[in-house]
């Protein structure tokens, strides 16, 4: 399965007791879900679980994994992220993406100007940020990802267009970024 037929769920963190269940981090907008979408895969796809989320935890869900029977079982899997297939997740509105499609698309000014692309999307806790890591650019520049700052998104033109606040493009040592400079 290609790597873009498949969508990350969540991830395992840990052995949960002694009777093989694990800790589960969901990454779905509703986190329950994540038991709803049929057997999940590892990234490289060489092991797949069916997943029975048991009970809400604080850190995201108690679950049983089929073929994981032990505690020590369990905590082999800790950090395994969880795949889903595409075709078993539901179909977006018009301005919802998911972040797997978000990452590699150009990341474009206003006027046309390429800034970089997008390396990661990132959250925590305030709304989703887009890294985007540009020719020549020190370190990455943190994009709020709100219909204000990234008004267009065009997935099959593989771009996205940003209108972003004043100073955000800046070079931090003081000067302006590369794309000001004349």
């Amino acid at each position: 399965m290609a790597k873009s037929d498949q969508i990350c769920v969540g991830a395992i963190m840990g052995a949960f007791g002694v009777r093989g269940e694990v800790r589960v981090k969901s990454f779905c907008a509703e986190p329950s879900d994540i038991g709803a979408y049929g057997p999940l895969s590892t990234e490289d796809g060489t092991r797949a679980f069916t997943i029975t989320l048991t009970r809400p935890v604080k850190t995201g869900y108690a679950a049983k994994l089929s073929g994981v029977l032990d505690k020590d079982a369990a905590d082999a899997l800790r950090g395994t992220r969880l795949y889903a297939p595409r075709s078993a997740l539901p179909s977006l509105p018009h301005d919802e993406y998911y972040q797997t499609d978000l990452i590699g698309l150009t990341v474009l000014d206003t006027g046309g100007a390429e800034i970089g692309k997008i390396s990661a999307v990132l959250n925590h806790g305030a709304g989703d940020i887009l890294e985007v890591r540009g020719k020549g650019s020190p370190g990455p520049v943190l994009v709020p990802f709100t219909m204000a700052v990234v008004p267009t998104v065009d997935l099959a033109a593989g771009r996205v267009i940003i209108d972003p606040p004043a100073g955000l493009l800046d070079d931090p040592k003081g000067g302006t970024s590369a794309s000001d400079d004349a």
